[in-house]
């Protein structure tokens, strides 16, 4: 216990407080107040205005994509993305069961069903290798695309998630995923600012998709983008995210199901002006990471790091102990002493509704939902 009680000094010293210390809370510190003022000014607060256009053409500058589209939340990002790549009622979309529930809650929204294949433990994140097995096993290529052979179903998405911000790895996924003719969708949600080879995360696949929810790296309170490379791809999920509406000086034609996923420009302007401290976030989070990687350096507890191959946002800052007893005492006292901690998520068969879903034998998903903890991980 004696390195559980001194990474709660060393997490109190870093934060100067022995009051409660949240896991990840944003910080507020460049033109957020003036551009939300702005925008309640204008009056211009819902779905249309100059903060929503010129949030769409940073993210478009930050990934590096042809088209960026403000969405109200990732979730919801990833719903339509799944959509725009093909996935039918029916389909099956080759994902990870350690991830946050909304990754296969964006699958079932579109009557999918989620498949449920291994993480590498380097990255945490969907695991080439157990993606190819799955394939070679039970992939069989026909002239509309790639079919379980024992489902019959359509294989017509690979989702995978960039866990905590560290890079899967993505290349590898996309040459497998090419051979099978089968897109990929990558929820980036946790990941803006990450890059692998030099390159931003959700740039790689046919879609992208970003969350800003409060607790990310920089947040518009609730929204979410949807970044793409497909300009004919982008402008359809702008289309279809804005209720499918067509141009008309004071029609309302609708011509297919839309949704009504617009994110407001009261939000777009928070988000501008968050993306502009974006870089500062990511050097002063892994200036943190250094520290904590210092100080855990000679304890029996792993400070997770990235990858050779990668440059991590650090969004949220995870150890690994040794096992799930020392996981439970490190989750106990260090919220007993009001420094907020928590496991990573409960895999996704675990919980009621995917239980029946396939999988395969996730020996490294249950080795790491054993084992991994997130601490505390806010800008000072």
């Amino acid at each position: 216990m004696d390195i559980v009680k001194s990474s709660i000094s060393f997490i109190q010293d870093y934060y100067n407080t022995r009051e409660f210390i949240p896991l990840h809370e944003p910080r507020f510190r460049g033109n957020e107040k003036k551009y939300v003022l702005e925008t309640i000014d204008s009056t211009f607060v819902s779905s249309v205005g100059k903060y929503v256009d010129k949030f769409e053409v940073m993210m478009e500058s930050i990934t590096s994509t042809n088209k960026a589209v403000a969405v109200v939340n990732g979730t919801a990002g990833i719903q339509v993305a799944l959509r725009l790549v093909g996935v039918k009622s029916n389909d099956e979309v080759l994902t990870q069961a350690l991830t946050f529930v909304a990754t296969a809650n964006a699958i079932k929204y579109n009557n999918a069903h989620p498949v449920f294949l291994d993480v590498d433990l380097g990255t945490m994140g969907l695991s080439p290798v157990a993606v190819n097995n799955f394939l070679e096993e039970h992939g069989e290529l026909r002239d509309d695309g790639c079919y379980n052979k024992k489902t019959g179903r359509r294989i017509s998405a690979c989702l995978p998630m960039h866990t905590f911000g560290f890079p899967v790895k993505i290349k590898d996924l996309l040459d497998i995923c090419s051979k099978w003719q089968i897109p990929v969708v990558e929820d980036a949600a946790e990941s803006l600012g990450s890059k692998y080879m030099g390159e931003q995360t959700g740039s790689f696949g046919k879609i992208g998709v970003f969350s800003f929810n409060g607790n990310k790296i920089v947040t518009s309170g609730g929204g979410g983008t949807i970044v793409t490379n497909d300009r004919e791809l982008g402008v359809m999920a702008k289309y279809i995210t804005t209720t499918a509406k067509k141009p008309h000086e004071y029609e309302y034609v609708h011509d297919e199901l839309g949704y009504n996923y617009r994110m407001p420009n009261l939000n777009a302007a928070l988000a501008c002006a968050q993306l502009e401290s974006l870089e500062k976030f990511i050097d002063a989070k892994r200036k943190l990471a250094d520290n904590y990687q210092m100080h855990f350096k000679n304890s029996d507890v792993q400070f997770r790091t990235e990858e050779k191959e990668a440059k991590a946002n650090y969004w949220l800052m995870c150890v690994q102990l040794n096992d799930k007893k020392e996981r439970d005492a490190f989750l106990k006292y260090t919220n007993e002493s009001k420094v907020m901690t928590r496991p990573i998520w409960k895999l996704m068969y675990k919980l009621p509704m995917y239980e029946n879903c396939f999988r395969d034998h996730q020996k490294n998903a249950e080795f790491l939902e054993d084992r991994i903890v997130n601490i505390p991980s806010s800008v000072k």
